[in-house]
């Protein structure tokens, strides 16, 4: 039988190698080193992070600790604005009849939109040109000429930045609410505030990052999809509420002595930490405890923030919380409440006004009688947002706090055939901002001479998600999400900086 010495020498050197103890030794050691230093940055999520860095260059995935997953992180760059609040007209609000001057449409009232003398859109065929059915007039020391649907507003034009060319993928209420939304036209996508919470967190740890407030009327057309977190991690879902909807549960119920719940509350953290010791990079048991204990927080600190009536009488009726009419007074006071989260630093406020597809009767989308539903509306609507910009100006908000006031689309400039109202146009439409990090006085953008089309520095939805992310501090390229293969962001592989509409730092 051949010695060990014989065997070594009949192998190849890399084989004999392998079977030296010192080298097996040595190689073992080494090969251990980097199980334990993979284990560790599995732990510490520094293998995803790489993994994230090689299937997109550039891409920033925020630095989050599902224990604590609300904590304000650091954006981009520096930014102008810290905190949001979107004012959405459900149901697609008319830019001819507010915003979207059109004198040659009035010039033409009666007569065929040329070229488009049988256009079918959404609802049917359309009949002739209609001018404004509200009277355009100059407002504020910048003269933009500014419907009298909305006066109160009007008033303010000195402090708007008008975007008049949007244009959107979708003539229908539901997907044109989910692009305007989510950046895509289907569901299950994450929100734009979802987005922007899961990037930046929030700087009150005892309220949501991300609040989402009901119209008094209902819900908007596509529903939770608006404050929804898609595939994000669920702690950036937005909470919807509202003052005419409170958030449910916040209170203990009546049946439940004060002491079963203390002890109930003793158990479930006794379990929760003897689960988190036994496995301590379980991520998603982290998550479910910091949401319990964010839910135990806010039993605390949202009736203070959602005390609308603790307000000053001076301001109450600024907004018009006052107001006989139950459905005005009650979106004021859904925007007193929109003032007061962003007062107590909460990241980003989705404001609805209108309701669910209705005919135009509880919102904006009016195919019969415009005349008389959009006097309805915008006298919902008008003087509450007004106080809002002018609530957040005189307490020094708006200096930090991006105002965005939109809508899914526009409509046309002809009445529907056989009717007294407009039918849906993606094709241009208005909306606007305010506050930090945009310019006054401002209007990028315009539509033909009818309001028909954009056709002047055109923007797209993924062209206003790009501005708002950036005011925020925000690279809109770099923020994403890998799912499904795929790095998703919230302007999909579109977008562009509206950098005209910026102010200058």
């Amino acid at each position: 039988m051949p010695d060990a010495s014989e065997k070594l020498d009949a192998l190849s050197t890399h084989g004999a190698r392998l079977l030296n103890r010192r080298s097996f030794l040595g190689h073992a050691s080494s090969g251990l080193g980097a199980i334990a230093l993979a284990a560790l940055l599995e732990e510490q999520g520094g293998l995803a992070a790489a993994e994230t860095t090689r299937s997109a260059p550039g891409a920033v995935r925020p630095d989050i600790d599902p224990a604590r997953p609300y904590l304000a992180r650091r954006p981009h760059f520096e930014p102008a604005a810290r905190n949001v609040i979107v004012v959405q007209c459900v149901g697609a609000l008319s830019h001819i009849d507010t915003f979207d001057y059109k004198p040659e449409l009035i010039k033409r009232h009666g007569q065929p939109l040329p070229g488009q003398e049988k256009l079918v859109s959404f609802q049917g065929e359309n009949g002739n040109l209609v001018r404004p059915l509200w009277e355009f007039r100059p407002r504020g020391q910048c003269g933009k000429m500014i419907s009298e649907m909305t006066p109160h507003i009007a008033e303010l034009a000195d402090d708007i930045c008008f975007i008049h060319s949007l244009k959107s993928k979708s003539n229908a209420h539901g997907p044109g609410e989910s692009f305007l939304t989510t950046g895509f036209t289907t569901d299950g996508f994450p929100g734009m505030g979802s987005w922007i919470s899961y990037a930046l967190g929030t700087e009150n740890q005892d309220l949501p990052a991300f609040v989402a407030i009901e119209d008094p009327r209902g819900v908007p057309q596509t529903g939770a999809n608006n404050w929804t977190s898609g595939f994000l991690p669920a702690s950036f879902q937005g909470t919807p509420f509202s003052t005419t909807k409170p958030i449910r549960y916040l209170s203990r119920p009546s049946g439940v002595p004060a002491r079963a719940d203390t002890r109930v509350r003793e158990v479930l953290r006794f379990l929760n930490e003897s689960h988190a010791e036994k496995y301590p990079g379980d991520a998603e048991l982290a998550a479910r405890v910091a949401s319990y204990e964010l839910a135990a927080r806010m039993q605390m600190s949202v009736p203070e923030a959602a005390a609308v009536d603790r307000e000053p009488q001076h301001i109450r009726h600024l907004y018009g919380a006052d107001d006989s009419d139950r459905i005005k007074a009650g979106f004021a006071r859904n925007c007193i409440l929109a003032r007061r989260l962003i007062e107590r630093g909460v990241r980003f406020v989705q404001l609805f006004n209108g309701a669910y597809a209705s005919g135009g009767a509880v919102n904006w989308d009016a195919h019969n009688y415009i005349e008389s539903q959009y006097n309805f509306h915008a006298n919902v609507l008008d003087r509450p947002v007004a106080a809002l910009l002018q609530d957040l100006k005189q307490r020094g908000l708006l200096e930090n706090t991006l105002v965005v006031f939109c809508t899914e689309f526009g409509r046309m400039p002809m009445f529907q055939k056989g009717t007294f109202g407009r039918d849906h146009n993606p094709r241009g439409f208005t909306c606007w901002l305010a506050g930090a990090g945009v310019k006054q006085a401002f209007s990028y953008g315009a539509t033909d001479e009818f309001g028909f089309r954009a056709v002047e520095n055109v923007a797209t939805v993924h062209d206003f998600h790009a501005t708002i992310l950036h005011l925020l501090g925000l690279d809109h390229e770099r923020l994403t999400f890998y799912h499904n293969g795929i790095e998703r962001r919230l302007t999909d592989v579109h977008g562009s900086v509206i950098r005209d509409v910026l102010a200058l730092s």
